[in-house]
C-alpha cells in the first residue's frame, strides 16, 4: 500500500520511476526520514497564539484593508521542515490556510513523495501573511512589514531545513535578484540561525509548466539528501 501511494504521489508530480537509495551497509534509506515533532511547551503555545492574534489584527501595511484574514501557516508547532511560499491566494485568503486548491494539492504530493505531510512533520507558511490584490507580486514594503512574523515563526519552529518554493519567496528570503534557475541546486542559509535553505519551483508554476516537474523532483531529492546529512 505504501508503494502504491508513493507511485500516486510521483505520478502527480510527473515522475515515472522512483528507486530508493541503498546505504553502504545495504539498508534502504527512507524516502523522507522525519523526526517526530516535539510537543511545544506551555510558553511556546502561548507565543504561537500571541503571534496568530497579531497576524489576524495586523495593520502594518495596506493589505489589511483588502484581505479577508491573515494566514499564519499550517503544521505542527515544532517541525524539522519549513516550506515557504510567496503569499496567500484567493482560496487561501478565504480559508485561512496556505497552499490549498490545485497548487496546494500538488505541493502535498511533492512533499509526500519524500515522506512529508503538512499535518505531521512539515510546517508551511508564506512570506506575506495577507493576500495581495489580484495575486500581484509583493511590494518591498509589504515584505518588510511581514518578515518579522516569519522570523518569529522560525524562532519558534527551529526547523533544520527550509524549502523556498518559487522565485518571489526565494528572492525575498535571500535578498537577491538572482534568477531562480541559478538559486536551485545549492545550499543557502537564512537568518540568525543560518538555517539551510533549498530553492525549488512554485507548484502553481509547475501546473502551468509540467515539463519542469522533473527538475522540481531533483530539488526535492537534493533537499532530502541534505536533511538526512543534517540529522
Amino acid at each position: 500500500m505504501q508503494q502504491l501511494r508513493r507511485k500516486e504521489y510521483l505520478d502527480a508530480i510527473g515522475i515515472d520511476l522512483w528507486l530508493p537509495r541503498v546505504s553502504p551497509a545495504g539498508a534502504v534509506e527512507a524516502a523522507g526520514t522525519a523526526v517526530p515533532a516535539v510537543e511545544p511547551d506551555a510558553d511556546a503555545t502561548q507565543r504561537w497564539e500571541s503571534l496568530r492574534q497579531e497576524v489576524m489584527r495586523c495593520t502594518r501595511c495596506a493589505l489589511h484593508a483588502t484581505r479577508t484574514q491573515g494566514v499564519l501557516g499550517v503544521g505542527p508547532k515544532r517541525a524539522d521542515w519549513l516550506v515557504i511560499g510567496e503569499a496567500p491566494g484567493a482560496e487561501e485568503d478565504r480559508r485561512g490556510e496556505p497552499f490549498v486548491g490545485p497548487a496546494g494539492q500538488l505541493l502535498d504530493a511533492m512533499l509526500r513523495a519524500i515522506g512529508l505531510d503538512r499535518t505531521t512533520n512539515v510546517y508551511i507558511a508564506n512570506v506575506l501573511k495577507s493576500r495581495p490584490p489580484g495575486n500581484r507580486d509583493p511590494k518591498p514594503e509589504e515584505v518588510a512589514a511581514c518578515l518579522p512574523y516569519l522570523m518569529r515563526q522560525i524562532a519558534l519552529l527551529r526547523p533544520k531545513i527550509m524549502l523556498a518554493v518559487g522565485r518571489i519567496a526565494a528572492q525575498n528570503l535571500l535578498g537577491t535578484q538572482v534568477p531562480l534557475a541559478r538559486l536551485r541546486g545549492q545550499v543557502h542559509h537564512f537568518g540568525e540561525f543560518k538555517t539551510p535553505l533549498v530553492v525549488t519551483y512554485h507548484p502553481a508554476y509547475l501546473l502551468r509548466t509540467p515539463a519542469d516537474k522533473r527538475k522540481a523532483w531533483e530539488d526535492l531529492k537534493f533537499a532530502r539528501s541534505l536533511y538526512q546529512r543534517l540529522i
